[in-house]
Formats: C-alpha cells, structure tokens, sequence
C-alpha cells in the first residue's frame, strides 16, 4: 500500500469519479491513476469503486471507509510535514481560507495585510463559495480555515470557534419612508419588498426566524450572494435591502441610509473551522488572533483538544464575544 494510492481514491472521490479530471490536477496520467486503484483493491481484496465499462460509477460501502480513512491518513501526512517545516522555518509555508464574499469584502482585509506584513514569507491563498462549499473545504482538508456565519456547523470534523457577534441593518434609499420612524417593527419592514442574502448565506436563517416566529411573511423578490449586489439593486428601487451591518459604509453608501436593525434580529455569529487533527503552526495561531484576539493559542489549543463541538461551544460565552 503506498500513500500515493490513497491520495489517489481520496482525489477522484472529490472528483466525482472522474478520473480523467484527477489526472490533470495530479499532474499525472489517467491510466496510471486508474493502475494504482486497481492494484490497491487487489492488494486489500475489496473493491473501492463500481465501474461500467472503463468509468468509476460509484463508490462500494467498503470503499466508503477506506476513503475516510485514507483521508485522515493524507491529514496526518501533511500535519507531518507541518513539523518539519515549522522546525526548519517556523516564518515560512502556506495558508489557505474558504470563506464568503462579506468576510473576504468587510471583515478580512485589515487582517490579512496585518498577516502579510508580520509575516511576509508565508504564501496566502484566499478562496470564495458558499458556506457548506467552504466548510467542505476545510473539512477535505484543501484549505486550512474556514471563516463563515452558517454551514460549517453541519460538519462533525470540524472544530468551530466563535470569533465575533454580529446583526444586520436595513438599507434604503435617502426620504424612504421607513427612514423616517422613530422605532422600525417587523410589520412595517414586512410590508415592503426585500433585497437580501440567498438563504444559507451570512446569517439568512436569523433573518427568515424572525418573520416566521412574528408571523410574517416576507416579499422577498431579490437575493444575492453579497451585499454590494444588494446595495446596487436597492438604489435601482427593487426593495429595501437587509445586510449585515458591516457591510455598510457611511462614505462610499452615503446615497442611502441604514437602519439598525438588533431589536428586530437575533445576532449571528461568525465561526472559523478548521479540521480536527491538524497539526497547527505558529503563524496559524497568529492568524485567529487578529481575527479574533480572544483566540489565544491556549484556548485554541483546550478547543482542539476537546472531543466534541459541545466541549468546544463551553470555552468561550458567545454573548461575550465582540460585536461588529
């Protein structure tokens, strides 16, 4: 059994048995990939994969677990890398975060030009998707972080922690009339047509409770991915928008006006996920603390030593934590 091989199964099981796609993102080619799997089953006496003809069509109930575990192997062999290399050169290597439009937009940039400035030699990949993509991600291993406010929480081998509370503000053009209430009610932001996150994006489910448990039923007529895109379509008079809070800048959206919005919504909070298992160097740990500075290295490491979410979710008073 080589680890080759299992690199191999893990990669066209995220490839959705393709193989001809793996090759080229191995750099290899397919017939030789499809050799190893061959020569892996043999060896182990199961098959991994059901094929018709020359395509891989599913993946056998054996073959499930040994993908799970030659997962974690391929985990375990670049948290060995890890090691080394933060002995060899504890400034150099590689970061790489999945997280949303909106954190990447509003909540990281001062972050990660702290992060590039400290630490110069370290290459930072940032990558964009939905929150389940991005807790796949993390979750597969393909990235470090995963920074998000929903989705991540859906996967058990992640270890989650809070890093900061957060609502939403409503947005509307200057002389709207619900600019001009003293105190804004579900029922009137309910009576006007909404511009806000696709469901499943930047807290939207705190959003849709809120109507539900008043009652309510939104006229929701527009959705997007970020809140730039519902700016713009609230200044073509679509709706009136509803977005996170920090999304909105005094300067640049001076044409329009936010309303806060923290009596009418829960708060959300946003998580950083990273893989249970991996092998955390230093300038790691400096990363969560300038997101979060609540994220000492000792609490990330009583987090990460923990064997449940539920252990995790005891270290740290999400009420607690700063709003932005």
């Amino acid at each position: 059994m080589k680890l080759q091989q299992l690199r191999y199964i893990w990669e066209v099981s995220r490839h959705g048995l393709n193989v001809s796609a793996t090759a080229q993102s191995l750099f290899t080619s397919q017939p030789g990939i499809s050799k190893q799997i061959r020569l892996l089953e043999d060896e182990l006496g199961v098959e991994i994969f059901v094929r018709s003809g020359k395509h891989l069509t599913q993946i056998t109930p054996a073959g499930e677990q040994v993908i799970a575990v030659a997962g974690e192997i391929l985990t375990q062999v670049n948290s060995i890398k890890r090691v080394a290399q933060e002995f060899k050169d504890e400034t150099k290597g590689q970061l790489s975060i999945a997280t949303t439009h909106t954190q990447a937009r509003y909540a990281l940039p001062n972050l990660i030009n702290q992060f590039i400035e400290d630490y110069p030699d370290v290459a930072l990949h940032m990558h964009q998707g939905t929150p389940v993509q991005i807790a796949e991600m993390a979750s597969e291993g393909s990235v470090d972080f995963a920074i998000a406010t929903e989705g991540i929480e859906h996967f058990g081998d992640l270890v989650m922690l809070p890093c900061y509370r957060w609502n939403r503000c409503i947005v509307v053009p200057r002389g709207h009339p619900l600019a001009e209430l003293e105190a804004v009610t579900l029922e009137a932001v309910a009576a006007h047509r909404l511009v806000t996150y696709v469901f499943g994006f930047t807290g939207r489910s705190k959003l849709d409770d809120a109507f539900n448990r008043a009652g309510l039923e939104p006229r929701v007529v527009f959705t997007a991915t970020d809140a730039d895109v519902i700016k713009t379509y609230v200044r073509l008079g679509l709706g009136i928008g509803i977005m996170a809070k920090m999304a909105f800048d005094d300067v640049q959206d001076s044409d329009l006006v936010a309303i806060d919005a923290d009596h009418l919504f829960e708060h959300s909070v946003t998580m950083i996920g990273c893989r249970r298992g991996t092998f955390l160097r230093g300038y790691m740990y400096e990363f969560m603390r300038l997101f979060a500075p609540h994220l000492t290295r000792e609490r990330v490491d009583a987090a990460f030593e923990a064997t449940h979410q539920s252990e995790v979710d005891r270290l740290f008073d999400v009420n607690g934590l700063p709003s932005r």
